[in-house]
């Protein structure tokens, strides 16, 4: 594992629906400012000339384009649903320039979802300029991709298992939590950076993480900086959210960059 510093940009932050949402009359969908703007949530990873995202929704493209990406190594995905996964076919220019597959990462159950979802990918006739990929089975074990060391960490979406990783043990990023155990909590104990989700202030959701309840984990992890992400409009207007929040816990932003 190398120890260069790693790299991080924040390609999207929002939740599914993204912010503004279409039709929405919440106050947040109409601020002017651009850290109220937040794309369906993933992130960009890079060290040594490598670039590898976790997940690759929809909004994948504009991401790409607007983080200027020239080569993106792999994708790691945390789960399936559509916020996720939705991009894949924007894959295709990355694959042609590099003229290989793109390398997914993802338990079986999801890559079985994205084999419903873009059956064309994997047809046994493709047609000309179909995306490519080489999917990866994550089975719970630490692995290497290009240089990133990735260590699974199992936390549950509501009443499914999903991947949160810790790359190179020092970022750790896991979002749509609802619940992590006391084991996975251990594994990124102390980590320089723990990236979680937080979709409103207080009312409970069945499957993520209040902002009071993600605060209260990155108080039990004691991580050096904690930076949230997944947010809906019901989180409120960011410069007021972020003058309430503890000493080194931050809402993240679209476009924001850290290095670690």
């Amino acid at each position: 594992m190398s120890n260069t510093q790693l790299k991080i940009q924040f390609l999207g932050t929002g939740t599914s629906q993204g912010i503004p949402i279409i039709a929405g009359t919440h106050p947040v969908n109409f601020s002017t400012n651009p850290k109220d703007k937040r794309l369906r949530s993933s992130v960009l990873i890079s060290k040594d000339n490598k670039n590898i995202t976790i997940d690759c929704g929809p909004d994948f493209r504009q991401q790409m384009l607007r983080a200027n990406v020239q080569t993106l190594e792999a994708i790691l995905f945390t789960h399936e649903h559509n916020d996720h996964v939705l991009g894949i076919d924007d894959t295709r220019p990355f694959s042609f320039y590099a003229q290989q597959p793109m390398d997914i990462y993802a338990r079986e159950r999801t890559l079985n979802e994205i084999k419903v979802r873009f059956p064309y990918v994997f047809a046994d006739e493709k047609y000309p300029g179909a995306p490519s990929l080489n999917e990866h089975l994550i089975d719970g074990n630490t692995f290497e991709v290009v240089g990133f060391k990735v260590q699974p960490l199992e936390i549950m979406h509501g009443k499914l298992p999903i991947y949160g990783f810790l790359v190179d043990d020092k970022f750790a990023y896991i979002t749509d939590a609802s619940y992590i155990s006391e084991e996975t909590l251990e594994k990124i104990q102390g980590v320089d950076v723990l990236v979680l989700n937080a979709l409103r202030k207080t009312e409970k959701h069945y499957s993520h993480f209040t902002l009071e309840e993600a605060i209260e984990i990155a108080e039990k992890v004691q991580s050096k900086r904690t930076y949230f992400t997944h947010i809906s409009v019901s989180l409120g207007f960011h410069n007021e959210v972020q003058a309430e929040l503890p000493e080194n816990v931050y809402l993240a932003y679209d476009k924001l960059e850290i290095q670690i």
